[in-house]
């Protein structure tokens, strides 16, 4: 799954904030240090772009099996003859990600709201910006647990686990 073309879109998402960031960074440091004046959007935007890398790469991580997993719970049963309590507990954990996605998103909806009617002090751009990365990636989730809830998948324990 980690090269289909939306989670190749998405690191490319990611690899552009980064150079972005790095360069407004680089170009401030060097502007400060060098000329005794900085550039006052570069903290504003690096600031913009670094949340809305970590929740793209949140978003990309989940249908890969890289975000965090309940493996020392799961993996006993992973032995033959417990593929009840197996299923129960991978629905489960499923079911919790959808509660809280459900929640990270009506909280982040609740933050976007409120930004809507201010913007930040330098680039002027909404400040809604903050909190919809999080709204998205939470319904994003959400709705990839729902879809493995619904189909009873089991967890994708990813490249690190080892089945006995």
């Amino acid at each position: 799954m980690s090269n289909t073309p939306v989670i190749r879109f998405l690191n490319t998402l990611m690899a552009a904030c980064l150079a972005v960031m790095a360069t407004s960074v680089f170009v401030n440091v060097v502007m400060r240090y060098g000329f005794g004046s900085g550039v006052a959007a570069s903290e504003e935007l690096s600031r913009l772009l670094f949340v809305w890398m970590v929740f793209i790469g949140a978003t990309a991580a989940y249908p890969q099996g890289e975000h965090m997993a309940f493996t020392s719970l799961l993996h006993p049963l992973l032995k033959p003859g417990r593929e009840a309590a197996l299923k129960l507990t991978t629905g489960l954990i499923h079911a919790l990600v959808v509660l809280s996605c459900a929640l990270l998103g009506w909280g982040a909806w609740q933050q976007v709201l409120v930004g809507m009617d201010s913007v930040s002090v330098v680039l002027g751009y909404p400040q809604a910006l903050l909190p919809l990365p999080a709204f998205l990636c939470s319904l994003a989730i959400g709705v990839m647990a729902l879809w493995k809830l619904l189909r009873a998948r089991p967890i994708d324990f990813g490249h690190a686990a080892e089945v006995e």
